[in-house]
């Protein structure tokens, strides 16, 4: 598990930029491979995708906390046996 505590972390920040990006630029303004990406003559053009970004915050949260998870310390597994 602990090789994949690097990918989860660059995902991540990718994802924290993603939201950023969400949350700052309107929709006619997003890169066109962006959700919710309009053209600047449509009457929506203005809004901004607020849902997006937290969704990408969400999900950049949950990389952050399985990468910490990941990288804890390994258990014996006599934890059980113990009790």
């Amino acid at each position: 598990m602990r090789k994949l505590a690097v990918p989860a972390v660059v995902l991540g920040v990718v994802l924290i930029v993603i939201a950023i990006v969400y949350f700052v630029t309107p929709e006619h303004s997003l890169p066109s491979f962006f959700p919710g990406h309009v053209s600047a003559s449509s009457p929506e053009a203005g809004h901004h995708h607020t849902k997006h970004g937290i969704a990408a915050l969400v999900v950049a949260l949950a990389c952050f906390a399985f990468a910490w998870f990941a990288t804890g310390p390994a258990g014996t597994g006599d934890e059980t046996a113990a009790s």
